[in-house]
């Protein structure tokens, strides 16, 4: 929000001259953010003064019309200026700019050649000082105004300083002069004249126009009077238009821009129609579903029966409290207006703006909250302004329909503050404070305040403590943080995610959060079977996008969705990986219990709507595609396979802390996965997840490549391991020795090796995979697992006897349990 400096001082007496840096300190001290403080003298660098035309010669043989002006600006010689407007006549005074200038946009002014003649300097036009919109004509003062030569900028309004704000959602009082100017005598502590609180003509039985409310909730509040007989040509005044256009408000007609003004003024959005258009007695009520408004912008809007709507014989005339309709505007040849000042529900202004993406000035104030003892006020000053500048005749009657409620007091602690803030603030101070923000306070224990009309924030006891500490000074509270109670740190839940994602992201995977949204239709893109559990959601009652309105059962769709969105963008080579929860719905017959907000839950109550809330376990989920390791001058690549999803797991479920023993990896067939490429990951036989390559069908559907795999856990699902001690260290050297065993093809590795781990005994420090072998001599159906075995003792070098026979009773085991048999035997 933009105002000008010169206008707060008409309602508060400022220290003259106003220190920029001190009032900028002042205003973010009353928690008021400043956007910048310009000085509107220095937009326009160089000379400007005032010119006296002396000669005016018309050029001919133009498109245009252009004069070749000898104009006076107080040097020894007058000044030639080609100028192209004609609304000014030789003797009249003028505002010039001389070579060396610069305008607003960065604009230099020199001299020149133009039009066959020598130009120095420019004659200027409101538009090109950054005064209004009108390119009509130049800037023609009063006459024997000033001497030529003078400092033009005073006369034409450049001499004040613009402030720009930026108004936090819950202070809408600060949106107009009244409050900020409130807020800076409080600040300078200088006198300060409340225009809420003009003399205003009140309301008569006899009304000037037939007007009925139908929704007092939506508008509580409706006053209105009319004038016959404006001129319709008369415009605005210059300083009118000056502190509209500084504001940022465009300028358009005397009757709109009046209603502007006094909204920037007091706070008080206004609308004005042509009463000569209006068709019948008004109604103000909740629109129709369906009902159609052409609202001033020029667009059709579909109204919802939320709206509040004006409406006449015709029907709605516009969307009350954001913008008026086509209509009922005011025209060029308006004579006659009804100007309208209400009172209308913020929570109903902000969702009919956030409806129709109408963000109009009018609704910004009405949804941060407006005094609803404005209205007549606000009447008052609009008529008499109108009146002065447009002449016409008042009609005495006013209308004003109030169903207002007054501010219900409340009870402050006398300590709150003191206890809340950390400082001590005395009861008399309390009531000082507050009394500064125009609160009525009775000194009692507690203290009972009562907000005044124009506070509507102030709801709660809390609200007034933050006034106090706003009031007293934000600077005065130390900057001390409060004693931290001693905690137990993470929880072994949190430990263990941290540490799965820190495992996995070593190993290559880059982590994503994905939205856990999908789409109905992702349980068909997955081959999931009808009677799956997965396809059971939970379906959002107002969801972000109607095309996702499901809660995720897999991690896999969203995190699926975004390797497509990264193979889009030219990437080739991925593995991505994802940690959050999913939703497993408890499917129930009956709705849960509404739950009010005046009291606490009872015991029932808190079970029942606890029983349909659904599960939320804890996933991990990581996918693949393209090369593992990149092909470069050091040699080929290697693709992403089913066995990098399945070490995945491995990785995961190791950094969780689980020993190898205890996790097995045997073949499965599970949608969306691949029948023949996917693997069922269980710990101690308890199956938590699956990985493998993904099905055809699924990755042709998904429009993703061949051999894209995955893997998803539950994490939840893992025992969480108990603190353990870790083991001495030997220091004497491992004993190393290969095995090479022949088995089925289907015989799992994961089982081979648990078997060598049993038989081993204790001498085993470690064991591994390092090469899978078949071949036709080998034999059909057969495969070759070579492991390395390493053995090492506490208390002694081995022998090669000792490490001969641990292997031995390996091999054995493996035997027993798998039928494996050494190669080579």
């Amino acid at each position: 929000m933009k105002l000008s400096l010169s206008w707060l001082r008409e309602h508060v007496e400022l220290p003259a001259p106003t220190d920029v840096a001190e009032l900028e300190r002042q205003l973010v001290g009353l928690g008021i953010e400043v956007e910048s403080i310009v000085d509107q003298a220095a937009t326009i660098k160089g000379d400007l003064v005032v010119g006296r035309v002396l000669e005016i010669e018309e050029l001919t043989g133009f498109k245009k019309p252009i004069r070749f002006c000898l104009v006076d600006v107080g040097n020894a010689a007058p000044q030639e200026i080609v100028c192209g407007a004609r609304n000014f006549a030789a003797g009249d005074l003028v505002v010039v700019i001389l070579p060396g200038g610069e305008l607003p946009g960065g604009f230099t002014i020199g001299a020149r050649k133009t039009y066959g003649r020598n130009s120095h300097g420019m004659i200027c036009s409101a538009a090109e000082l950054g005064l209004s919109g009108d390119h009509d004509g130049i800037i023609v003062l009063a006459p024997e105004s000033a001497a030529p030569g003078t400092d033009a900028r005073p006369l034409v309004g450049l001499d004040d300083v613009i402030i720009d704000m930026e108004i936090t959602p819950d202070r809408g009082y600060q949106m107009s002069v009244r409050g900020v100017a409130r807020e800076l005598a409080y600040a300078y502590g200088a006198a300060y004249t409340d225009a809420g609180l003009s003399p205003a003509a009140a309301g008569t039985a006899e009304v000037p126009y037939a007007i009925g409310i139908e929704d007092t909730i939506g508008c509580d509040r409706f006053a209105a009077r009319v004038v016959r007989g404006i001129d319709p040509s008369a415009p605005s005044p210059a300083w009118m238009q000056r502190r509209l256009i500084a504001a940022g408000v465009r300028t358009i007609s005397l009757a709109v821009d009046i209603t502007n003004y006094v909204m920037l003024e007091l706070g008080q959005p206004m609308h004005v129609f042509d009463l000569n258009l209006l068709r019948g007695a008004l109604v103000v009520r909740r629109a129709r579903h369906g009902e159609k408004l052409t609202t001033l912008d020029g667009v059709a809007r579909v109204l919802d029966a939320e709206d509040m709507v004006i409406c006449d014989d015709t029907g709605p005339i516009s969307l009350a409290a954001v913008m008026g309709g086509e209509t009922s505007e005011v025209q060029p040849g308006t004579v006659d207006v009804l100007l309208e000042a209400a009172h209308w529900d913020p929570v109903m202004v902000g969702r009919t703006a956030r409806r129709h993406k109408l963000f109009s000035e009018a609704a910004k104030r009405w949804e941060r909250g407006v005094d609803p003892q404005l209205p007549l006020v606000a009447l008052q000053r609009a008529v008499e302004l109108l009146t002065a500048h447009a002449g016409g005749t008042v009609d005495e009657r006013v209308l004003d329909i109030d169903h207002v409620a007054p501010p219900a007091p409340l009870h402050l602690a006398a300590d709150l503050a003191t206890r809340r803030i950390g400082l001590a603030y005395p009861v008399g101070q309390v009531a000082e404070l507050l009394g500064h923000v125009g609160c009525t306070v009775t000194v009692g224990e507690p203290l009972m305040v009562t907000p005044p009309s124009w506070r509507p924030d102030l709801v709660a006891p809390i609200d007034l403590v933050e006034e106090v500490a706003r009031l007293g000074g934000f600077d005065a509270i130390p900057s001390l943080l409060p004693p931290a109670r001693g905690g137990r740190g993470l929880t072994a839940s949190q430990v263990r995610r941290r540490t799965v994602g820190r495992a996995l992201a070593e190993n290559g995977y880059v982590e994503v959060l994905s939205y856990p949204f999908v789409a109905p239709a992702a349980a068909d893109a997955f081959g999931l079977a009808a009677d799956d559990p997965r396809r059971s959601a939970v379906k959002l009652t107002n969801p972000l996008s109607e095309q996702e309105p499901l809660l995720r059962t897999s991690l896999l769709p969203p995190l699926l969705a975004t390797l497509k969105r990264n193979l889009a963008r030219g990437e080739r080579d991925l593995a991505l990986y994802e940690t959050g929860t999913v939703f497993l719905p408890h499917l129930a017959t009956t709705a849960p219990p509404a739950l009010g907000v005046d009291h606490g839950p009872s015991d029932e109550d808190w079970t029942a709507a606890n029983a349909i809330v659904p599960e939320q376990p804890w996933h991990l989920a990581a996918v693949l595609t393209g090369d593992v390791t990149p092909a470069g001058w050091w040699g080929a690549g290697r693709p992403a396979t089913w066995s990098d999803a399945v070490e995945a797991a491995r990785i995961a479920l190791s950094a969780a802390g689980l020993a190898p023993e205890r996790v097995t990896v045997e073949a499965a067939a599970y949608a969306p996965w691949h029948p023949g490429r996917c693997a069922a990951i269980a710990v101690d036989g308890t199956v938590i997840g699956h990985a493998g390559e993904l099905h055809p069908a699924v990755l042709s559907t998904l429009e993703l490549p061949k051999r894209t795999c995955a893997m998803e856990l539950d994490l939840d699902a893992v025992p969480v391991p108990p603190v353990t001690q870790a083991g001495r260290i030997s220091s004497f050297p491992p004993a190393l020795i290969d095995v090479a065993l022949v088995v089925k093809t289907a015989v799992p590795a994961a089982s081979v090796e648990a078997a060598l781990v049993a038989g081993a005994g204790d001498l085993l420090e470690s064991v591994r995979l390092f090469d899978v072998y078949a071949s036709e001599q080998l034999g059909e159906g057969l495969k070759s697992l070579a492991y390395k075995l390493t053995f090492r003792a506490m208390d002694r070098t081995l022998t090669v006897e000792e490490a001969v026979a641990a292997r031995d009773a390996a091999v054995s085991e493996a035997s027993a349990r798998t039928g494996a048999t050494l190669r080579g035997a």
